[in-house]
């Protein structure tokens, strides 16, 4: 279980839940078509975007399978992204983990630095076995984060769903908590 109520901090970001406080800051990348082109929703408008900004804020815990956490990617005052873990099986100790960053903001390292905390709070906190991440084959910028991560490619889907009109692959990557141990000395 993981209640995140403390900011997690690193060595150029705040990890933190979202707050009321964050909407324009969200809107500023949730309504791009670039960023939403990946996604399965669509670039949001303003009301689209404070009931998404409300759900975010109480999407806080891992108490039990299917929960997820949401956290807010701030820098210097400004919340350029956000990161997610879901605790898929309890049984299993799965879990996969997700991130999306406005693109001005792309190309310095942000979103690596940042899912390596959701990476520690999944093995290290909750104890999963296994964190898996996905993404669109066109994504090269999502994949290229995983690769630096550690993680594994396991799956090349091809064109094995419609999304947003088209067919559309899916790539999956995977790190076992062994994996995770070995790369950075952790419980």
């Amino acid at each position: 279980m993981f209640d995140f109520t403390d900011p997690i901090t690193t060595e150029r970001l705040i990890l933190r839940p979202f707050a009321e406080r964050d909407e324009e800051d969200m809107l500023e990348f949730e309504s791009r078509d670039d960023v939403a082109r990946y996604l399965f929703n669509e670039p949001r408008d303003r009301a689209g975007n404070a009931r998404e900004l409300a759900a975010r804020m109480t999407r806080t815990s891992l108490r039990k399978e299917k929960d997820d956490l949401v956290a807010a990617v701030e820098l210097e005052g400004k919340v350029i992204g956000y990161v997610l873990l879901v605790w898929l099986s309890e049984e299993h100790r799965q879990g996969e983990f997700g991130y999306v960053f406005h693109p001005g903001f792309g190309g310095r390292g942000y979103a690596t630095e940042a899912a390596v905390e959701m990476l520690r709070v999944g093995f290290e906190r909750l104890g999963l076995h296994r964190i898996i991440g996905r993404c669109d084959p066109r994504n090269t910028g999502s994949a290229r984060v995983m690769e630096r991560l550690g993680m594994r490619k396991e799956a090349h889907f091809v064109e094995s769903e419609i999304f947003k009109g088209e067919w559309g692959g899916e790539l999956h990557y995977a790190m076992l908590a062994s994996e995770w141990r070995a790369a950075h000395g952790a419980g």
